[in-house]
């Protein structure tokens, strides 16, 4: 196999692990409003991902630098062509990750509550605009002779990019409910389990007519398969939930993020952004790629340090694995303030 498909590869894995994990940490970000009626559940949602969502964006941000390395003309093309919607994510990121550490600074309603819409947000603007993002990649975008975009910020809004962008949003919302039912015990619990079902089944109408019309524009026998298996995948989620398997309802979600994702980037593959003007124009894995000894260095770097990364993640998942309650947070956090 060649480099460039490895790497390839290796760009899909990042981005499946990505979307997997911050999925769900997305989701409950975005049912805050919806599932914590008072501080004290908030929190208790809050607490269910705190440990883990900073190790979640390691993955997206060596999925950035692996395009960037191994990829440089699809990273120039991409970051440039898509300015806009990856700043509003990347704004939306340091939001969050600030309210996280922020909320809990003043023992002020007022206080909580603005950092409470900055999660919201956080959590709401990348889960939709990293499917808009990812519909445009599939489906192929105005690129030139030069490898540049030359289309509009409004030309990304097609309603191809925009059912992926709620496909992702409705996704996410599900598996971050299935987490939380997992993650929790009590009246969290319970509710989680209830949004999981209906959200559930809003995103599996959306998802089922994304595939479909992705495996009518790629008629690639693995695409098909695929996409079949991930939807089997979701519907297996969605009875697990209403059969009170909350394990099996996240391995569900959880497996049909990973198949859908590995889907679009079997769709893509030799192409790592089609052009629409003329499929001459498209990079591809071969035109964009860095030299045989860029890759051949970095390969080296991948086997050595991935299985690290991926060994202390799966450690922080062990370490917080049990389930907790409102009951297991105090029912006020004293702030101390530094004499003047």
């Amino acid at each position: 196999m060649e480099l460039t498909t490895v790497w390839f590869c290796v760009v899909a894995f990042l981005f499946v692990g990505y979307f997997v994990l911050e999925g769900f940490d997305f989701g409950v970000g975005m049912l805050l409003p919806f599932l914590g009626r008072d501080d004290r559940e908030r929190r208790t949602m809050i607490n269910t991902i705190s440990p883990l969502w900073d190790g979640n964006e390691v993955w997206l941000i060596v999925a950035g630098a692996s395009i960037f390395a191994a990829f440089p003309e699809w990273y120039a093309t991409l970051f440039s062509g898509f300015y806009l919607p990856l700043l509003l994510i990347l704004v939306a990121l340091i939001v969050r990750g600030v309210a996280f550490e922020y909320r809990h600074q003043r023992d002020d309603a007022a206080w909580k509550q603005r950092w409470d819409a900055a999660i919201i947000f956080g959590s709401f603007v990348p889960a939709l605009l990293w499917g808009v993002a990812f519909g445009n990649i599939v489906r192929g975008v105005e690129i030139d002779a030069d490898k540049n975009y030359v289309g509009t910020f409004f030309d990304l809004l097609n309603p191809y990019a925009l059912l992926a962008g709620a496909v992702t949003l409705t996704l996410f919302l599900t598996h971050g409910a299935n987490f939380l039912a997992l993650k929790t015990r009590g009246i969290i619990h319970e509710r989680a389990r209830d949004a999981s079902l209906k959200v559930g089944l809003v995103a599996a109408v959306l998802a089922v007519g994304f595939l479909l019309w992705t495996c009518l524009d790629h008629d690639d026998v693995w695409v098909w398969a695929l996409s079949g298996l991930a939807a089997l995948a979701f519907v297996g989620g969605l009875v697990a939930a209403w059969a009170r398997r909350d394990g099996w309802a996240f391995v569900g979600t959880m497996a049909a993020i990973g198949l859908a994702v590995t889907a679009l980037f079997v769709a893509l593959f030799p192409d790592v952004m089609p052009s629409t003007l003329d499929p001459a124009y498209s990079l591809t894995t071969e035109n964009a790629a860095s030299t045989d000894k860029t890759l051949e260095i970095m390969s080296w770097v991948a086997v050595i340090f991935l299985p690290i990364v991926i060994g202390y993640q799966a450690w922080s998942y062990w370490v917080f694995r049990k389930r907790i309650s409102v009951e297991s947070i105090a029912a006020d956090v004293p702030v101390e303030h530094t004499p003047a």
